[in-house]
Protein backbone atom coordinates (compact mmCIF):
# COMPACT_ATOMS: atom_id res chain seq x y z
CA UNK A 1 0.00 0.00 0.00
CA UNK A 2 1.16 3.52 -0.80
CA UNK A 3 0.85 6.69 1.29
CA UNK A 4 -0.12 9.40 -1.21
CA UNK A 5 1.68 12.17 0.71
CA UNK A 6 4.84 10.14 1.28
CA UNK A 7 5.30 9.48 -2.45
CA UNK A 8 4.43 13.11 -3.26
CA UNK A 9 7.15 14.37 -0.91
CA UNK A 10 9.58 11.84 -2.39
CA UNK A 11 8.86 13.27 -5.85
CA UNK A 12 9.50 16.78 -4.51
CA UNK A 13 12.86 15.65 -3.08
CA UNK A 14 13.95 14.06 -6.39
CA UNK A 15 13.66 17.22 -8.50
CA UNK A 16 13.23 20.22 -6.17
CA UNK A 17 14.09 22.79 -8.87
CA UNK A 18 11.76 21.36 -11.55
CA UNK A 19 8.38 23.01 -12.21
CA UNK A 20 5.56 21.20 -10.42
CA UNK A 21 2.41 23.31 -10.91
CA UNK A 22 1.58 26.25 -13.15
CA UNK A 23 -1.48 28.46 -13.26
CA UNK A 24 -1.26 31.34 -15.69
CA UNK A 25 2.09 33.07 -15.25
CA UNK A 26 2.72 31.64 -11.80
CA UNK A 27 4.72 28.43 -11.26
CA UNK A 28 5.69 26.52 -8.14
CA UNK A 29 8.67 24.18 -8.20
CA UNK A 30 8.56 20.80 -6.50
CA UNK A 31 10.70 22.22 -3.71
CA UNK A 32 8.26 25.09 -3.22
CA UNK A 33 5.30 22.69 -3.17
CA UNK A 34 7.00 20.65 -0.44
CA UNK A 35 7.81 23.75 1.61
CA UNK A 36 4.25 25.06 1.34
CA UNK A 37 2.55 21.76 2.17
CA UNK A 38 4.73 21.10 5.22
CA UNK A 39 4.64 24.77 6.21
CA UNK A 40 0.84 24.87 6.14
CA UNK A 41 0.75 21.63 8.12
CA UNK A 42 2.95 23.17 10.81
CA UNK A 43 0.93 26.39 10.82
CA UNK A 44 -2.28 24.45 11.31
CA UNK A 45 -0.73 22.38 14.09
CA UNK A 46 0.40 25.51 15.93
CA UNK A 47 -3.11 26.96 15.65
CA UNK A 48 -4.76 23.91 17.09
CA UNK A 49 -5.73 21.58 14.24
CA UNK A 50 -5.47 18.05 15.64
CA UNK A 51 -5.20 14.76 13.73
CA UNK A 52 -8.72 13.67 12.84
CA UNK A 53 -10.15 17.20 12.64
CA UNK A 54 -12.35 17.68 9.58
CA UNK A 55 -12.12 20.78 7.40
CA UNK A 56 -15.13 21.77 5.28
CA UNK A 57 -13.33 22.83 2.10
CA UNK A 58 -14.67 25.24 -0.55
CA UNK A 59 -11.59 26.51 -2.38
CA UNK A 60 -11.39 26.22 -6.17
CA UNK A 61 -8.42 24.36 -7.70
CA UNK A 62 -5.49 26.77 -7.72
CA UNK A 63 -1.91 26.66 -6.55
CA UNK A 64 -2.68 27.93 -3.06
CA UNK A 65 -5.86 25.89 -2.71
CA UNK A 66 -4.13 22.65 -3.74
CA UNK A 67 -1.31 23.27 -1.26
CA UNK A 68 -3.84 24.07 1.46
CA UNK A 69 -5.73 20.81 0.88
CA UNK A 70 -2.49 18.81 0.94
CA UNK A 71 -1.31 20.73 4.02
CA UNK A 72 -4.49 19.85 5.92
CA UNK A 73 -3.97 16.17 5.14
CA UNK A 74 -0.27 16.42 6.03
CA UNK A 75 -1.32 17.80 9.44
CA UNK A 76 -3.47 14.71 9.97
CA UNK A 77 -6.72 16.49 9.17
CA UNK A 78 -9.50 15.43 6.80
CA UNK A 79 -10.58 17.46 3.78
CA UNK A 80 -14.36 17.49 3.30
CA UNK A 81 -15.02 18.72 -0.22
CA UNK A 82 -18.10 20.93 -0.14
CA UNK A 83 -19.61 22.34 -3.33
CA UNK A 84 -21.54 25.57 -2.64
CA UNK A 85 -23.36 25.05 -5.93
CA UNK A 86 -25.33 22.20 -4.35
CA UNK A 87 -27.67 24.77 -2.75
CA UNK A 88 -27.90 25.98 0.81
CA UNK A 89 -30.19 23.23 2.12
CA UNK A 90 -28.05 20.39 0.76
CA UNK A 91 -24.85 22.18 1.79
CA UNK A 92 -26.04 22.49 5.38
CA UNK A 93 -27.18 18.86 5.45
CA UNK A 94 -23.76 17.71 4.27
CA UNK A 95 -21.99 19.95 6.76
CA UNK A 96 -24.14 18.56 9.57
CA UNK A 97 -23.25 14.96 8.64
CA UNK A 98 -19.52 15.69 8.36
CA UNK A 99 -19.44 17.69 11.64
CA UNK A 100 -16.26 19.61 10.75
CA UNK A 101 -14.30 21.63 13.29
CA UNK A 102 -12.84 23.92 10.62
CA UNK A 103 -14.10 25.73 7.51
CA UNK A 104 -11.81 26.75 4.62
CA UNK A 105 -13.25 28.90 1.84
CA UNK A 106 -12.35 31.66 -0.56
CA UNK A 107 -12.93 35.12 0.84
CA UNK A 108 -15.30 35.89 -2.03
CA UNK A 109 -17.62 33.10 -0.79
CA UNK A 110 -17.79 34.67 2.65
CA UNK A 111 -18.64 38.00 1.03
CA UNK A 112 -21.18 36.58 -1.43
CA UNK A 113 -22.98 34.51 1.22
CA UNK A 114 -23.80 37.38 3.57
CA UNK A 115 -25.14 40.92 3.47
CA UNK A 116 -26.19 42.68 0.26
CA UNK A 117 -24.03 40.43 -1.93
CA UNK A 118 -26.10 37.40 -0.92
CA UNK A 119 -29.16 38.97 -2.54
CA UNK A 120 -27.18 39.57 -5.72
CA UNK A 121 -25.95 35.96 -5.73
CA UNK A 122 -29.52 34.70 -5.22
CA UNK A 123 -30.75 36.74 -8.20
CA UNK A 124 -28.11 34.96 -10.27
CA UNK A 125 -29.35 31.55 -9.16
CA UNK A 126 -26.77 30.92 -6.40
CA UNK A 127 -28.18 29.85 -3.05
CA UNK A 128 -25.06 30.16 -0.92
CA UNK A 129 -24.91 29.25 2.76
CA UNK A 130 -23.59 31.85 5.16
CA UNK A 131 -20.03 30.59 5.44
CA UNK A 132 -19.42 32.51 8.66
CA UNK A 133 -22.19 30.61 10.47
CA UNK A 134 -22.82 27.37 8.55
CA UNK A 135 -20.79 25.40 11.11
CA UNK A 136 -21.29 26.79 14.63
CA UNK A 137 -18.09 27.27 16.66
CA UNK A 138 -15.84 26.29 13.74
CA UNK A 139 -12.40 27.78 13.17
CA UNK A 140 -12.12 29.53 9.79
CA UNK A 141 -9.43 29.76 7.11
CA UNK A 142 -9.82 32.05 4.11
CA UNK A 143 -7.86 32.26 0.88
CA UNK A 144 -7.49 35.43 -1.16
CA UNK A 145 -7.69 39.01 0.13
CA UNK A 146 -9.74 39.84 3.21
CA UNK A 147 -13.29 40.89 2.25
CA UNK A 148 -16.34 41.95 4.25
CA UNK A 149 -18.15 38.87 5.52
CA UNK A 150 -15.03 36.91 6.44
CA UNK A 151 -15.50 35.52 9.94
CA UNK A 152 -13.88 37.58 12.69
CA UNK A 153 -10.70 35.84 13.81
CA UNK A 154 -10.41 33.80 10.59
CA UNK A 155 -6.89 32.75 9.65
CA UNK A 156 -5.56 33.82 6.28
CA UNK A 157 -3.93 31.10 4.22
CA UNK A 158 -0.75 33.16 3.98
CA UNK A 159 -0.44 33.31 7.76
CA UNK A 160 -0.26 29.50 7.89
CA UNK A 161 2.83 29.18 5.70
CA UNK A 162 5.53 28.66 8.34
CA UNK A 163 8.96 27.24 7.42
CA UNK A 164 9.06 23.56 8.34
CA UNK A 165 10.89 20.34 7.61
CA UNK A 166 8.59 18.35 9.88
CA UNK A 167 7.22 14.88 9.45
CA UNK A 168 3.69 13.99 8.41
CA UNK A 169 1.13 13.85 11.22
CA UNK A 170 -1.73 11.39 11.61
CA UNK A 171 -1.88 7.76 10.54
CA UNK A 172 -1.86 6.99 6.79
CA UNK A 173 -4.71 4.49 7.24
CA UNK A 174 -6.97 7.07 8.93
CA UNK A 175 -9.54 9.13 7.03
CA UNK A 176 -8.04 11.91 4.90
CA UNK A 177 -10.62 12.85 2.28
CA UNK A 178 -14.43 12.93 2.23
CA UNK A 179 -16.26 13.37 -1.08
CA UNK A 180 -20.03 13.78 -1.25
CA UNK A 181 -21.47 11.90 -4.20
CA UNK A 182 -25.25 11.70 -4.01
CA UNK A 183 -28.20 11.34 -1.67
CA UNK A 184 -30.82 13.76 -0.43
CA UNK A 185 -30.95 16.38 2.29
CA UNK A 186 -32.24 13.67 4.64
CA UNK A 187 -29.56 11.15 3.73
CA UNK A 188 -26.45 12.73 2.17
CA UNK A 189 -23.93 10.14 0.97
CA UNK A 190 -20.19 10.62 1.14
CA UNK A 191 -17.17 8.43 0.36
CA UNK A 192 -14.28 8.37 2.84
CA UNK A 193 -10.71 7.73 1.67
CA UNK A 194 -7.41 7.39 3.52
CA UNK A 195 -3.94 8.41 2.38
CA UNK A 196 -3.27 4.73 1.71
CA UNK A 197 -6.36 4.07 -0.40
CA UNK A 198 -5.71 7.23 -2.42
CA UNK A 199 -2.01 6.49 -2.81
CA UNK A 200 -2.60 2.93 -3.95
CA UNK A 201 -5.23 3.78 -6.53
CA UNK A 202 -3.70 6.98 -7.88
CA UNK A 203 -0.19 5.51 -7.92
CA UNK A 204 -1.42 2.61 -10.03
CA UNK A 205 -3.22 5.08 -12.30
CA UNK A 206 -0.05 7.14 -12.87
CA UNK A 207 1.92 4.02 -13.75
CA UNK A 208 -0.71 2.52 -16.05
CA UNK A 209 -1.17 5.65 -18.20
CA UNK A 210 2.60 6.22 -18.28
CA UNK A 211 2.94 9.68 -16.71
CA UNK A 212 6.62 10.62 -16.68
CA UNK A 213 8.80 13.31 -15.16
CA UNK A 214 8.79 16.63 -16.96
CA UNK A 215 5.77 16.19 -19.20
CA UNK A 216 2.95 18.72 -18.91
CA UNK A 217 -0.44 17.42 -17.75
CA UNK A 218 -3.45 19.71 -18.29
CA UNK A 219 -6.31 19.10 -15.86
CA UNK A 220 -8.39 20.77 -13.16
CA UNK A 221 -8.99 17.42 -11.44
CA UNK A 222 -7.12 16.74 -8.19
CA UNK A 223 -7.38 12.99 -8.83
CA UNK A 224 -5.35 13.41 -12.04
CA UNK A 225 -3.09 16.28 -10.97
CA UNK A 226 -1.78 14.46 -7.88
CA UNK A 227 -0.74 11.36 -9.91
CA UNK A 228 1.04 13.77 -12.26
CA UNK A 229 2.99 15.26 -9.35
CA UNK A 230 3.99 11.92 -7.85
CA UNK A 231 5.32 10.97 -11.31
CA UNK A 232 7.43 14.14 -11.43
CA UNK A 233 5.26 15.59 -14.20
CA UNK A 234 4.32 19.26 -14.51
CA UNK A 235 0.67 19.94 -13.63
CA UNK A 236 -0.90 22.73 -15.72
CA UNK A 237 -3.91 24.05 -13.77
CA UNK A 238 -6.53 25.85 -15.90
CA UNK A 239 -7.43 29.34 -14.62
CA UNK A 240 -10.93 30.00 -13.24
CA UNK A 241 -13.35 30.39 -16.12
CA UNK A 242 -11.40 28.16 -18.52
CA UNK A 243 -14.21 25.62 -18.61
CA UNK A 244 -13.87 23.32 -21.65
CA UNK A 245 -17.63 22.89 -21.79
CA UNK A 246 -18.72 26.50 -21.30
CA UNK A 247 -15.71 28.43 -22.66
CA UNK A 248 -13.79 26.06 -24.94
CA UNK A 249 -11.86 28.80 -26.75
CA UNK A 250 -10.11 29.84 -23.54
CA UNK A 251 -9.31 26.23 -22.69
CA UNK A 252 -7.95 25.56 -26.18
CA UNK A 253 -5.33 28.26 -25.59
CA UNK A 254 -3.73 25.92 -23.04
CA UNK A 255 -3.50 22.85 -25.32
CA UNK A 256 -0.32 23.80 -27.24
CA UNK A 257 1.62 23.67 -23.96
CA UNK A 258 0.23 20.28 -22.89
CA UNK A 259 1.58 16.77 -23.43
CA UNK A 260 -1.30 15.03 -21.64
CA UNK A 261 -4.93 16.14 -21.41
CA UNK A 262 -7.63 14.81 -19.10
CA UNK A 263 -11.25 15.49 -20.06
CA UNK A 264 -14.68 14.17 -19.14
CA UNK A 265 -16.68 13.04 -22.20
CA UNK A 266 -18.98 16.07 -22.36
CA UNK A 267 -16.06 18.51 -22.22
CA UNK A 268 -14.08 16.50 -24.77
CA UNK A 269 -17.06 16.63 -27.13
CA UNK A 270 -17.04 20.44 -27.02
CA UNK A 271 -13.26 20.62 -27.44
CA UNK A 272 -13.30 18.33 -30.46
CA UNK A 273 -16.04 20.43 -32.06
CA UNK A 274 -13.99 23.58 -31.49
CA UNK A 275 -10.53 22.37 -32.59
CA UNK A 276 -9.15 24.00 -35.71
CA UNK A 277 -5.65 22.48 -35.49
CA UNK A 278 -4.32 19.17 -34.21
CA UNK A 279 -2.64 19.50 -30.79
CA UNK A 280 0.50 17.45 -30.25
CA UNK A 281 -0.71 15.48 -27.28
CA UNK A 282 1.16 12.37 -26.21
CA UNK A 283 -1.87 11.07 -24.33
CA UNK A 284 -5.56 11.81 -23.91
CA UNK A 285 -7.18 10.55 -20.70
CA UNK A 286 -10.99 10.28 -20.74
CA UNK A 287 -12.95 9.51 -17.58
CA UNK A 288 -15.59 10.63 -15.14
CA UNK A 289 -18.41 9.08 -17.22
CA UNK A 290 -18.80 6.17 -19.67
CA UNK A 291 -16.62 6.55 -22.78
CA UNK A 292 -18.77 5.50 -25.72
CA UNK A 293 -17.79 4.57 -29.27
CA UNK A 294 -19.07 7.67 -31.16
CA UNK A 295 -16.96 10.04 -29.07
CA UNK A 296 -13.97 7.70 -29.10
CA UNK A 297 -14.09 7.43 -32.90
CA UNK A 298 -14.08 11.22 -33.23
CA UNK A 299 -11.19 11.55 -30.81
CA UNK A 300 -9.16 8.99 -32.73
CA UNK A 301 -9.89 10.70 -36.06
CA UNK A 302 -8.96 14.19 -34.80
CA UNK A 303 -5.97 13.14 -32.68
CA UNK A 304 -4.30 10.51 -34.88
CA UNK A 305 -0.94 10.47 -33.08
CA UNK A 306 -2.27 10.54 -29.53
CA UNK A 307 -2.44 7.56 -27.18
CA UNK A 308 -5.97 7.40 -25.75
CA UNK A 309 -6.85 5.90 -22.36
CA UNK A 310 -10.48 5.37 -21.32
CA UNK A 311 -10.79 5.19 -17.53
CA UNK A 312 -13.42 3.14 -15.72
CA UNK A 313 -13.79 3.78 -12.04
CA UNK A 314 -15.91 5.29 -9.33
CA UNK A 315 -15.37 7.52 -6.33
CA UNK A 316 -15.13 4.49 -4.04
CA UNK A 317 -12.17 2.99 -5.93
CA UNK A 318 -10.00 5.03 -8.33
CA UNK A 319 -9.76 3.52 -10.92
CA UNK A 320 -11.04 -0.03 -11.53
CA UNK A 321 -9.81 -0.58 -15.09
CA UNK A 322 -8.26 1.35 -17.99
CA UNK A 323 -8.76 0.59 -21.67
CA UNK A 324 -6.43 1.53 -24.49
CA UNK A 325 -8.53 3.56 -26.91
CA UNK A 326 -7.59 1.50 -29.96
CA UNK A 327 -8.31 -1.76 -28.14
CA UNK A 328 -11.69 -0.40 -27.10
CA UNK A 329 -12.52 0.56 -30.70
CA UNK A 330 -11.36 -2.83 -31.99
CA UNK A 331 -13.56 -4.73 -29.54
CA UNK A 332 -16.48 -6.21 -31.48
CA UNK A 333 -18.13 -8.40 -28.86
CA UNK A 334 -21.31 -7.65 -26.95
CA UNK A 335 -21.11 -5.08 -24.17
CA UNK A 336 -18.84 -2.16 -23.32
CA UNK A 337 -15.14 -3.07 -23.07
CA UNK A 338 -13.60 -1.00 -20.24
CA UNK A 339 -10.15 -2.52 -20.13
CA UNK A 340 -7.69 -4.37 -17.96
CA UNK A 341 -8.17 -4.44 -14.20
CA UNK A 342 -5.73 -2.35 -12.19
CA UNK A 343 -3.03 -4.30 -10.38
CA UNK A 344 -4.38 -3.47 -6.91
CA UNK A 345 -7.99 -4.36 -7.81
CA UNK A 346 -9.52 -7.78 -7.23
CA UNK A 347 -12.82 -8.47 -8.96
CA UNK A 348 -15.48 -11.13 -9.12
CA UNK A 349 -18.89 -11.58 -10.69
CA UNK A 350 -21.77 -12.20 -8.27
CA UNK A 351 -25.16 -12.90 -9.88
CA UNK A 352 -23.91 -11.15 -13.00
CA UNK A 353 -22.79 -8.02 -11.11
CA UNK A 354 -19.18 -6.76 -10.93
CA UNK A 355 -17.90 -6.75 -7.34
CA UNK A 356 -14.51 -5.19 -6.62
CA UNK A 357 -12.15 -4.83 -3.69
CA UNK A 358 -8.48 -4.09 -3.06
CA UNK A 359 -6.11 -1.73 -1.28
CA UNK A 360 -7.47 1.24 -3.23
CA UNK A 361 -11.01 0.74 -1.93
CA UNK A 362 -12.36 3.60 0.18
CA UNK A 363 -12.74 3.11 3.92
CA UNK A 364 -16.51 3.35 3.50
CA UNK A 365 -19.39 5.81 3.51
CA UNK A 366 -19.56 8.53 6.12
CA UNK A 367 -21.59 7.35 9.09
CA UNK A 368 -21.88 3.78 7.79
CA UNK A 369 -19.97 0.50 8.43
CA UNK A 370 -16.57 -0.04 6.80
CA UNK A 371 -16.44 -1.27 3.21
CA UNK A 372 -14.83 -4.62 2.47
CA UNK A 373 -16.04 -4.87 -1.12
CA UNK A 374 -18.02 -2.73 -3.52
CA UNK A 375 -21.04 -3.97 -5.47
CA UNK A 376 -20.73 -1.70 -8.50
CA UNK A 377 -24.25 -2.16 -9.85
CA UNK A 378 -22.71 -2.91 -13.26
CA UNK A 379 -23.51 -6.16 -15.02
CA UNK A 380 -20.22 -7.48 -16.38
CA UNK A 381 -18.04 -10.36 -17.38
CA UNK A 382 -14.28 -10.75 -16.91
CA UNK A 383 -12.19 -12.19 -19.73
CA UNK A 384 -8.47 -12.75 -19.00
CA UNK A 385 -8.37 -9.91 -16.50
CA UNK A 386 -10.29 -7.57 -18.77
CA UNK A 387 -13.73 -6.23 -17.95
CA UNK A 388 -16.71 -5.98 -20.30
CA UNK A 389 -19.82 -4.24 -19.00
CA UNK A 390 -23.32 -5.26 -19.95
CA UNK A 391 -25.28 -2.39 -18.48
CA UNK A 392 -26.79 -1.82 -15.07
CA UNK A 393 -28.65 -4.36 -12.97
CA UNK A 394 -32.32 -4.64 -14.03
CA UNK A 395 -32.39 -1.34 -15.99
CA UNK A 396 -32.67 -2.16 -19.69
CA UNK A 397 -34.93 -1.10 -22.58
CA UNK A 398 -35.42 -2.61 -26.03
CA UNK A 399 -35.34 -0.41 -29.08
CA UNK A 400 -35.56 -2.27 -32.36
CA UNK A 401 -32.74 -4.80 -32.13
CA UNK A 402 -30.82 -2.77 -29.55
CA UNK A 403 -30.74 -3.39 -25.81
CA UNK A 404 -30.43 0.03 -24.16
CA UNK A 405 -28.79 0.20 -20.73
CA UNK A 406 -29.64 3.73 -19.60
CA UNK A 407 -26.97 4.08 -16.91
CA UNK A 408 -24.27 3.84 -19.60
CA UNK A 409 -25.54 7.09 -21.09
CA UNK A 410 -27.11 9.13 -18.28
CA UNK A 411 -23.82 10.33 -16.71
CA UNK A 412 -22.61 11.45 -20.14
CA UNK A 413 -25.78 13.43 -20.81
CA UNK A 414 -25.76 14.90 -17.29
CA UNK A 415 -22.29 16.28 -18.05
CA UNK A 416 -23.54 18.47 -20.90
CA UNK A 417 -23.56 22.18 -19.95
CA UNK A 418 -26.98 23.30 -18.74
CA UNK A 419 -28.09 19.83 -17.66
CA UNK A 420 -28.38 19.31 -13.91
CA UNK A 421 -29.50 15.67 -14.13
CA UNK A 422 -30.66 13.23 -16.80
CA UNK A 423 -32.58 9.96 -16.96
CA UNK A 424 -33.72 7.71 -19.78
CA UNK A 425 -37.01 5.81 -19.59
CA UNK A 426 -38.54 3.34 -21.99
CA UNK A 427 -42.26 3.35 -22.68
CA UNK A 428 -43.38 0.06 -24.32
CA UNK A 429 -45.59 0.33 -27.37
CA UNK A 430 -48.03 -2.12 -28.89
CA UNK A 431 -45.39 -4.15 -30.76
CA UNK A 432 -43.05 -4.66 -27.80
CA UNK A 433 -40.60 -1.93 -28.75
CA UNK A 434 -39.82 1.01 -26.44
CA UNK A 435 -40.26 4.68 -27.05
CA UNK A 436 -37.15 6.25 -25.53
CA UNK A 437 -37.77 9.41 -23.52
CA UNK A 438 -34.94 11.57 -22.17
CA UNK A 439 -35.98 13.37 -19.01
CA UNK A 440 -33.91 16.42 -18.06
CA UNK A 441 -33.62 18.38 -14.85
CA UNK A 442 -32.51 21.69 -16.37
CA UNK A 443 -29.73 23.82 -14.95
CA UNK A 444 -29.50 27.62 -15.13
CA UNK A 445 -28.19 27.65 -18.72
CA UNK A 446 -30.30 24.82 -20.16
CA UNK A 447 -30.76 24.98 -23.93
CA UNK A 448 -32.67 22.10 -25.56
CA UNK A 449 -31.39 22.96 -29.03
CA UNK A 450 -27.78 22.79 -27.80
CA UNK A 451 -28.55 19.50 -26.05
CA UNK A 452 -29.96 17.99 -29.25
CA UNK A 453 -26.88 19.12 -31.18
CA UNK A 454 -24.54 17.55 -28.63
CA UNK A 455 -26.22 14.15 -28.28
CA UNK A 456 -25.27 12.55 -31.65
CA UNK A 457 -21.56 12.97 -30.92
CA UNK A 458 -21.80 11.58 -27.41
CA UNK A 459 -24.17 8.61 -27.46
CA UNK A 460 -24.91 5.79 -29.87
CA UNK A 461 -27.30 6.66 -32.70
CA UNK A 462 -29.61 3.83 -31.62
CA UNK A 463 -30.07 5.54 -28.25
CA UNK A 464 -31.03 9.01 -29.48
CA UNK A 465 -34.30 9.83 -27.67
CA UNK A 466 -37.68 10.01 -29.34
CA UNK A 467 -38.71 12.77 -26.95
CA UNK A 468 -37.08 15.15 -24.48
CA UNK A 469 -39.08 16.40 -21.51
CA UNK A 470 -38.08 18.48 -18.50
CA UNK A 471 -38.92 18.06 -14.82
CA UNK A 472 -37.96 19.83 -11.61
CA UNK A 473 -36.59 16.61 -10.07
CA UNK A 474 -36.74 12.81 -10.21
CA UNK A 475 -38.68 10.44 -7.96
CA UNK A 476 -36.34 8.42 -5.75
CA UNK A 477 -36.82 5.55 -3.36
CA UNK A 478 -35.05 3.41 -0.80
CA UNK A 479 -32.34 4.14 1.71
CA UNK A 480 -29.85 4.97 -1.04
CA UNK A 481 -32.30 7.36 -2.78
CA UNK A 482 -32.00 5.40 -6.02
CA UNK A 483 -33.78 6.73 -9.08
CA UNK A 484 -37.28 5.21 -9.19
CA UNK A 485 -37.36 4.60 -12.92
CA UNK A 486 -40.80 2.96 -12.87
CA UNK A 487 -42.33 5.97 -11.11
CA UNK A 488 -40.57 8.30 -13.54
CA UNK A 489 -41.99 6.34 -16.49
CA UNK A 490 -45.49 6.60 -15.03
CA UNK A 491 -45.05 10.36 -14.68
CA UNK A 492 -43.71 10.82 -18.21
CA UNK A 493 -46.15 8.52 -20.02
CA UNK A 494 -49.22 10.86 -19.97
CA UNK A 495 -47.16 13.64 -21.49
Amino acid sequence: MTDILAVLLEACARTPEAPAMTLGRRTLTFGEVRDRVLGIARGLDERGLAPGDRVLFSVRPGLDGICLALGVIAAGGTIVFADPGAGETMFRARAALAAPKWVAAESVLYAASSGPLKRIARRRGLELPDYATVVPHARHIYSGPWLPGVQRGALSLRSLMIPSNGALAGHPAAEALIIFTSGTTDHPKAVVHSRLSLGTGLGDFAERVGLVAGERVLTDQLMVGIPALISGAHWIVPPPGADPGARPAKYLELLPDADVLFAVPAALDVLLRTLTTTPRLRALLIGGAPVLRPLLERARAQLPGTRIHAIYGMTEILPVAIADGDEKLAFDGPGDYVGELMGAVRASIVDGELVVTGDGLALGYLGEPALTELHTGDLARIENGRVVLGGRSKDMFIRGTTNVYPALYEPVIAGIPGVADAALVGLPNAIGDDELVLVIVPGPAYDESALRRALPGLIDAAVLPDRIVTMGGFPRSGRSSKLDRAALARTVAPR
